[in-house]
């Protein structure tokens, strides 16, 4: 039985959202189409696209904004703009940033710019940090919140002074916003204010939406004139982009009214962690609605212990499992969406301590 299969068989999921089947999703969609009036888009062009377009710009505060089929694509486009601009092309980033971790050197092999890594793996950098480079950058990255170190942003005070040094220094700020709704729940703070002193900011319609995948960039109107022709030279002009703007624009709303319960439900989770001590949350307080949590097993026991769970009492703990730096420990990532936000609280208890006692 594979890892889905299994999950698929479990009556009690705890991380993430609700996963409805192809033809769940689809029908849904096909209503919502049909309620609306919605016609396909041809390579970009139509009501529908146009229109979130706009309705996600406003939302942030940008003159403009464009779908993008995948994030990888939206990003280092965005980056390399910004360095021809300013003529240099150098970039700092976190050394977890997704374009180190999850993207096969596409900036270097592509030749979209030069990265310079950024502050301590193990926390976000600093304006300190910043202020200490001494070449003239051409754009800075900055992950809100960061998805490697467990969900963890700057303090409000710190990103004002990044925002600043920025804006001083004449460098491009852009955002890897892939959880920027979240990041604004955890900050206490509208997404506009989030977003607000960043030159370009990259959102995701799949990741925290719910949508199928694709993704926005934006910026100034001159910024994303400029991208969509990159995007069409590296092979993102898709012909209908319909169904990806129709997965996110018919939940978007409702995805992002439940930010603030979904980062309650994680606050509630610390407080509830605290009975289980081999449960070890990081960060040490949540700074949005995800987190690591670290165990005292290595990688495949942890594996094997939610396999288990899972077979003997319909329960799923976890998705992926990762080594940690310790040996003898590993930990995983949860997300709290829908599956923990809707679960009475007695039943993660239960959940949480059958983990535990697996432990």
């Amino acid at each position: 039985m594979t890892d889905a299969e299994l999950r698929q068989r479990c009556h009690t999921i705890l991380p993430g959202h609700r996963q409805p089947a192809p033809a769940q999703a689809f029908a849904a969609m096909a209503a919502w189409c049909e309620a609306n009036g919605v016609a396909h888009d041809v390579y970009g062009e139509g009501e529908l696209i146009q229109s979130f377009e706009r309705k996600v710009a406003s939302l942030l505060g940008f003159e403009a904004a464009t779908f993008v089929i995948t994030g990888t694509m939206a990003q280092v486009t965005a980056l390399r703009l910004a360095c021809m601009e300013r003529a240099s092309r150098l970039v700092a980033l976190h050394p977890t940033a997704h374009i180190f971790r999850h993207e096969r050197g596409n900036h270097q092999l592509l030749d979209h710019f030069q990265a310079l890594q950024l502050g301590d793996p193990h926390r976000p950098f600093t304006l300190g940090e910043l202020q200490a480079v001494p070449d003239r950058l051409g754009a800075i990255s900055l992950e809100l919140p960061a998805r490697e170190l467990g969900g963890q942003s700057p303090s409000w005070d710190e990103l004002a002074g990044i925002k600043a040094h920025c804006r001083e220094q004449g460098i491009h700020l852009h955002m890897d916003g892939a959880r920027l709704w979240e990041a604004a729940a955890g900050y206490g703070r509208a997404p506009a204010e989030v977003a607000a002193g960043f030159d370009s900011v990259y959102v995701s319609l799949y990741k925290g939406i719910g949508g199928l995948g694709g993704a926005m960039l934006l910026g100034s109107q001159a910024l994303i004139a400029r991208a969509q022709e990159w995007f069409r030279r590296q092979g993102g002009n898709v012909i209908h982009r319909t169904p990806y703007v129709v997965a996110a624009a018919m939940q978007f709303d409702q995805r992002l009214a439940a930010m603030p319960d979904y980062f309650r439900r994680t606050q509630w989770l610390y407080e509830a962690l605290r009975d289980f001590p081999r449960l070890r949350a990081n960060p040490a307080q949540p700074q949005a609605n995800m987190l690591h949590i670290h165990v005292p097993v290595e990688r495949d026991r942890l594996l094997d212990i939610r396999n288990t769970v899972a077979a003997r009492h319909g329960v799923w703990l976890l998705n992926r499992a990762a080594h940690a730096q310790l040996p003898g420990t590993s930990f995983t990532e949860w997300y709290v969406g829908d599956n923990l936000l809707a679960l009475p609280d007695e039943q993660v208890r239960h959940a949480l301590t059958l983990w535990s006692d697996a432990l």
